[in-house]
């Protein structure tokens, strides 16, 4: 991991406030600068929050059963994913490596960090596309120069936007063939029957898996994302991330919602049985040629015309998302599962279109 890492990364002196150090209550702080009066209701807004985010990250371990030792949390998954890319990449001379159709932020992130993006895309059926992956991974292995490299590996999964999740088996193969960070996204882990890629931690000290919960957890406007890796990795991003990157509100927000598991699991249950029903629904619709199986909170589905069906349903006040212009997206939309009046909304919608 060392060799991997940005050399002035691997040689920064973090930034450190007195709450990394000190444990506990205080009577008194005086530390950092504060102002001692709260003026909009006791909620603390005036105190710094915890830089470690230690009761958030004790009850993450205690209901995802993520070690303590191997989380940290960010602004959101956009944070680490950039954290990922100034940890390991050197501005204009490394680079990543995407599997086309994927989320879109990694590219946005590489970009502003000057970091070259090289693909291999996933297959028209949106399976990893194993004999290109091996071709490239070794013929960027033999080509390597002494400066300049592949450093990160993205796969996610459940893949936005197809929805489809990878097995074990096949992201454990991608650790076998990479000699860089393998960066597994499972922000869609929670709608998924597959294991998650945590598991192959002990095995593959360069892999970093990311959750978040904002989806299954509800939590989409409090920004925690969670990072889970070696202690090695995890103290690197310690070093060099934001002091206090996660606010009080959303560090409450994230222990009241993770008391919650039982209710959350309910509501998942709920999810998971609407999206049976709006997937059975959608197929049935003329203008709908195939809804893609999915393992996650959406479906993409391929329309007779994406761009008109698009602008049709915003015109009534329903929202999707064209992903047209993506790679083996052609006229497709990306549906979310909503809730039952929701979703009749949209099928509804959808029923009185010409061509459905």
């Amino acid at each position: 991991m060392r060799e991997l890492l940005r050399k002035n990364i691997a040689e920064l002196k973090p930034y450190s406030c007195a709450r990394n150090d000190f444990t506990g209550e205080a009577e008194v702080y005086l530390d950092a600068n504060e102002n001692w009066q709260d003026f909009v209701g006791k909620v603390d807004a005036n105190r710094y929050p915890d830089p470690l985010s230690v009761l958030v990250r004790k009850a993450i371990e205690e209901k995802l059963g993520l070690p303590f030792a191997n989380t940290l949390l960010g602004n959101g998954s956009d944070e680490l994913i950039d954290n990922l890319l100034r940890c390991f990449c050197v501005p204009g001379k490394d680079s990543i490596l995407l599997m086309p159709p994927t989320y879109g932020a990694y590219r946005v992130f590489a970009d502003i960090n000057d970091v070259l993006v090289e693909q291999v895309p996933l297959t028209p059926d949106f399976a990893i596309d194993f004999p290109a992956l091996e071709t490239f991974l070794s013929r960027e292995k033999a080509t390597r120069k002494s400066e300049g490299r592949l450093k990160v590996l993205f796969i996610c999964s459940p893949n936005n936007p197809s929805g489809n999740a990878f097995s074990l088996d096949q992201i454990e193969r991608v650790c076998s063939l990479f000699d860089g960070i393998t960066v597994v996204d499972e922000a869609y882990y929670d709608f998924s029957s597959k294991p998650s890629a945590v598991k192959l931690l002990g095995r593959f000290p360069n892999l970093v898996v990311l959750r978040t919960l904002s989806k299954c957890w509800a939590l989409a406007s409090a920004r925690v994302g969670i990072a889970i890796a070696s202690e090695e990795i995890i103290a690197v991003f310690r070093s060099m991330k934001y002091p206090y990157n996660i606010g009080s509100p959303s560090q409450n927000l994230a222990l009241k919602a993770l008391e919650k598991a039982e209710e959350v699991q309910q509501g998942l249950a709920l999810i998971k049985e609407e999206r049976s029903r709006l997937g059975t629904e959608l197929a049935k619709l003329s203008c709908v040629k195939r809804v893609f199986p999915s393992d996650a909170n959406f479906f993409l589905v391929r329309v007779t015309d994406a761009n008109a069906l698009y602008h049709y349903l915003a015109d009534r006040g329903i929202i999707v998302r064209n992903r047209s212009k993506e790679m083996h997206c052609q006229e497709c939309l990306r549906i979310t599962v909503g809730s039952r009046a929701e979703n009749d909304k949209l099928l509804a919608a959808l029923s009185a279109y010409k061509e459905c």
